[in-house]
């Protein structure tokens, strides 16, 4: 039957194969909690994570269910690996449609190689492409997703923030709206992080690869920006590739001034720097962002109620996607003047 609908489905075909091949192989978290024969540290991690789900729905409002419950180990690096692409004089992403998730920005692969062979094709179709391993992902809400050995790599930390992120999808997720989404949970995700961090007497986090990465993403941003502009100037197009290839050029020397000069030589992003710069490696950047101070107004206005801060994000998510891009425009401008009034309001140090 697999086969079958591998064959006949195509690109549904290995979504199906995947998913069906991960809930046979996860297995509940308690379960190896209580064999003492397992591995201890897996066990003591797995433990910690269970104090984070259950912190999740207790603390954080955040949906009450057997996600993250259960653990699963598919013997690779990542869960999935998605395909992003552009046209070869374009920053906007080649998007594809599905019935749940609506328009988004990739196509997600169980399959490392059907993922690249997928990559190969469009870049015959002269489109700029990248390949990107997954360390995790939700179904939201529409199975028990489980925990997976591709995420163990993050430290305590970092492993409860992903839980809160991907359970927030399960929360809300509206259709085609990659990056009201991922706001969303990414404040979530942030927020929460820090609540648990204090509820184990640690404070806030705000190190300095948190503000490396902000700084970095700026300038990824500026950059398609610029490029933006360059592909809509109507040059030929020899001109332009020159003309691109000279900003990413650039877009490297930038980047090596921040590491060396600004962060005392830590190559935080040197392995991304190593890879072929594209149109297409610069769309995963903002979409996790964009929208995240406008979050944390209506987080405020909620006086820090989780409850009263999902109820407002859900009647946000009601209007229109014109209407809703202009209100959150709006929080982002008032976020900003909130910044401003209390840089001014702090004490000179």
């Amino acid at each position: 039957m697999l086969g079958l609908l591998s064959g006949c489905a195509g690109y549904y075909g290995q979504l199906i194969v995947g998913q069906i091949a991960l809930f046979s192989a996860h297995e509940p978290i308690s379960e190896i909690l209580a064999d003492k024969n397992r591995d201890p540290k897996l066990r003591e991690r797995l433990g910690k994570v269970l104090e984070a789900r259950d912190f999740a729905s207790a603390k954080l409002d955040l949906p009450d269910n057997d996600s993250y419950r259960q653990y699963a180990d598919v013997h690779r690096p990542y869960v999935v690996w998605n395909v992003f692409a552009t046209d070869e004089f374009s920053v906007e992403a080649l998007r594809h449609c599905f019935p749940i998730t609506g328009c988004v920005a990739y196509r997600g692969y169980f399959d490392e190689q059907a993922a690249r062979a997928k990559a190969a094709e469009l870049k015959t179709q002269h489109m700029d492409t990248l390949v990107a391993g997954i360390d995790a992902y939700s179904t939201l809400g529409w199975f028990s997703d489980p925990l997976l050995n591709t995420m163990m790599r993050r430290n305590d930390d970092q492993l409860a923030a992903l839980i809160f992120h991907e359970l927030t999808h399960q929360k809300l997720y509206v259709q085609g709206d990659t990056a009201f989404n991922e706001s969303y949970a990414s404040f979530v995700e942030h927020e929460g992080q820090n609540q648990w961090r204090a509820q184990h007497g640690l404070p806030p986090l705000q190190g300095d690869r948190i503000k490396a990465y902000r700084q970095i993403v700026e300038e990824l941003l500026a950059t398609r920006e610029r490029l933006r502009t360059l592909y809509a100037s109507g040059l030929p197009p020899d001109t332009l590739r020159l003309r691109k290839q000279a900003e990413f050029s650039q877009l490297r020397q930038r980047y090596r001034h921040m590491r060396d000069d600004q962060w005392g030589g830590r190559g935080y992003f040197d392995h991304w720097f190593k890879q072929p710069l594209n149109n297409a490696t610069l769309l995963p950047f903002g979409l996790y962002d964009q929208w995240v101070p406008a979050f944390a107004v209506l987080f405020r206005q909620a006086n820090n109620d989780w409850q009263a801060f999902h109820a407002a994000v859900a009647k946000l998510a009601e209007l229109p996607l014109d209407q809703r891009t202009a209100e959150l425009e709006r929080l982002v401008t008032e976020a900003k003047a909130f910044a401003s009034q209390t840089e001014q309001a702090s004490p000179p140090k």
